[in-house]
């Protein structure tokens, strides 16, 4: 599964820099498929390649969000999510519509830091 924030968030900002995959914006913010990994191109559900580097709508407007798909809970970096352990008022939690094994998230890890 990934991680979300949930509308309880003060926008302290402690969580972005945590991520090592760089999956966390601020409200608003548009967001990037190459930001914090080395992907340049990535083919869309509908067969579209979308470059890296193109920027994404935001998920939130309001307060800072995680991209579902770039969220691998940190598995093949920490022994726990980093943003739900630095988040003070433990608003990075389970994202309950977007569920991934742990199989599943490490083979995301590897696609998104794929050797250049």
């Amino acid at each position: 599964m990934a991680i979300m924030i949930t509308d309880e968030c003060i926008n302290c900002g402690a969580c972005e820099p945590e991520c090592p995959n760089n999956a966390i914006y601020e409200g608003g913010a548009q967001w990037r498929w190459a930001d914090g990994t080395s992907l340049k191109d990535v083919t869309a559900p509908d067969g579209a390649v979308v470059a890296g580097t193109a920027p994404q709508t935001p998920v939130s407007d309001e307060y800072y969000y995680i991209v579902s798909d770039k969220c691998t809970e940190c598995v093949g970096f920490h022994e726990e999510p980093q943003c739900a352990a630095v988040c003070p008022v433990d608003c990075c939690v389970d994202d309950p519509d977007y569920r991934e094994t742990r199989e599943r998230l490490l083979e995301k890890k590897e696609w998104l830091h794929i050797a250049a």
